[in-house]
């Protein structure tokens, strides 16, 4: 495998862990969701020091009609009850009609009873195709969309399902009931992939004074019921605080499979090497060999020279009856007198 190829393999891998981006959904007639809400003002400092107040709204979203203008016609409906570290107790509920652009999701005739805020969207829904990065508004708040395959524990179910998580941080000058504060918040919101409606929300306000006096302020909302099917969570979430220990093990994995499969991207790039153009290896490979028989074998022990023989013959001799002298005994005549041997 070539390493375009393997390029192109890894990034065929990566895209199998990218969540997919619906088309946008369109509200429908009888689409509701119902909600639980629990608002908490504690910490307190200088003159809230010592003090605290505690709201459970139970309250239920629903989409009636669609209008001619292609406005979405609703209703609200909540019951509220309050109390505080004094012993004050109140109740209370409101209900009501409005209606809201599915395009632009502000609110066109009517609220859901929000009050304080300039043309506001709605806190309920979005635009389930923005992707990841992509901003929009609940109320006045700009969100930001951080994962589309985020596991959200959802309590009133008990089990995670599959979310969009956004989330927007932003700040504002209270001037009401409480008194003059700055405040400096943090809106964590998961929706519903399919639909964009809403699933729960976590909202975190501190409120500052420069006389020391100061509270915290915060909202959690989570559905009982909705009329859009959610599903189970199968993705896991990038440092999201509501994974199980079984998503951080697929998370593991998954990185580590990642990792694995660059690192075979990087030694198959390192030991590819291209040969120049007119290499060495690429002519003698395109020569063909001479022709005629092969080389003999060559062998290269070394040899000594041959050993020489010397034959050495032993020859009787005996005496010339004539003159005495020694001569041999195979001789016919004595060589020195001339005699006959016999």
């Amino acid at each position: 495998m070539n390493s375009k190829s393997l390029v192109i393999t890894v990034l065929l891998f990566l895209a199998l862990f990218a969540a997919p981006v619906a088309a946008t959904y369109s509200p429908h007639v009888g689409d509701h969701f119902s909600y639980y809400e629990v608002q908490d003002l504690g910490s307190g400092t200088g003159d809230y020091a010592g003090y605290s107040e505690h709201t459970i709204t139970n309250g239920v979203e629903t989409v009636n009609g669609v209008n001619a203008d292609g406005t979405v016609a609703a209703s609200y409906s909540y019951s509220w009850t309050w109390n505080n570290s004094t012993g004050a107790t109140e109740n209370g509920n409101s209900s009501g009609d409005f209606t809201f652009s599915p395009v632009t999701f502000l609110y066109i005739n009517g609220t859901d009873n929000q009050t304080g805020y300039v043309n506001p969207t709605v806190w309920f829904c979005m635009d389930n195709s923005i992707p990841n990065g992509g901003t929009f508004s609940l109320l006045n708040t700009e969100m930001t969309v951080i994962s589309r395959n985020y596991s959200y524990y959802l309590q009133s179910q008990n089990r995670n399902v599959n979310t969009i998580f956004a989330q927007g941080t932003s700040s504002y000058q209270r001037n009401d009931v409480y008194g003059q504060f700055s405040a400096d918040y943090t809106w964590k919101a998961y929706f519903d992939p399919s639909t964009g409606y809403i699933i729960g929300y976590s909202y975190n306000e501190q409120d500052t004074s420069p006389s020391g006096t100061g509270f915290t302020y915060t909202e959690n909302l989570y559905v009982n019921s909705t009329s859009y099917p959610l599903t189970a969570a199968t993705g896991s979430n990038p440092g999201g605080a509501n994974s199980t220990p079984t998503q951080y093990i697929s998370y593991i994995i998954v990185i580590i499979v990642v990792l694995v499969v660059i690192a075979i991207l990087i030694y198959a790039l390192s030991r590819r090497r291209a040969l120049p153009k007119h290499s060495y290896q690429q002519s003698y490979q395109q020569q063909s060999p001479p022709p005629g028989p092969p080389p003999e074998k060559i062998d290269l022990t070394p040899k000594q020279p041959p050993v020489q023989q010397i034959v050495v013959k032993e020859v009787v001799k005996v005496k010339c009856q004539y003159c005495g002298a020694l001569i041999d005994s195979t001789a016919q005549t004595c060589p020195i007198c001339g005699a006959p041997r016999t």
